[in-house]
């Protein structure tokens, strides 16, 4: 069911996400979180990605829309990290613009590294590792700090908030790119 997207300076995206017990993660309650996630996510044209703590879930979840690879939203079931652990990261970093469903038309430069690994398991309890570069990389990272209670404001320069005209016209040319 699609939930509500809290925002900054709501406490829980300021809490470290608790992770999920393998044997839970077939659980009714973890199956829940990860369907709300795919709905809160798909009604949301310029986002790319969503994390537990953004509706409110204190748990290591978080879901990446197809969108992120470049691929026109289809109906492919975003990839779903659980307890998600970066095993490695590149030593090249670069700047890049991010903004946040939950600190909305906030955009700002984060110094990220260009390339990472990540280790996860699916929504079946499987165990899966993903070797992303360039913007997956950067949303992953992006994503594995909500479950950290980071928010990208902590860590980006050139902060910049839309107008509501500038955000109006944003929303309208994410809609026209589905």
């Amino acid at each position: 069911m699609k939930q509500p997207i809290i925002q900054e300076p709501h406490p829980t995206l300021r809490t470290v996400a608790h992770e999920i017990p393998v044997d839970e993660i077939t659980s009714d309650t973890a199956q829940t979180v990860i369907q709300d996630l795919f709905d809160t996510l798909v009604h949301e044209s310029d986002g790319v990605a969503i994390s537990a703590p953004q509706i409110d879930q204190s748990v290591r979840i978080f879901v990446v829309s197809t969108r992120a690879y470049n691929q026109k939203d289809t109906d492919d079931l975003p990839t779903v990290f659980i307890n998600p652990v970066i095993t490695h990261v590149s030593k090249k970093t670069e700047k890049g613009e991010e903004g946040c469903l939950s600190i909305r038309w906030v955009y700002g430069n984060v110094e990220r590294p260009t390339d990472v690994t990540v280790t996860a398991y699916d929504e079946t309890g499987e165990t899966f590792t993903v070797e992303a570069s360039g913007f997956v990389a950067r949303v992953l990272q992006h994503e594995i700090d909500h479950l950290d209670g980071i928010l990208f404001t902590d860590k980006a320069t050139n902060i910049k908030k839309l107008s509501d005209e500038e955000a109006v016209e944003y929303q309208k040319k994410s809609q026209e790119g589905m």
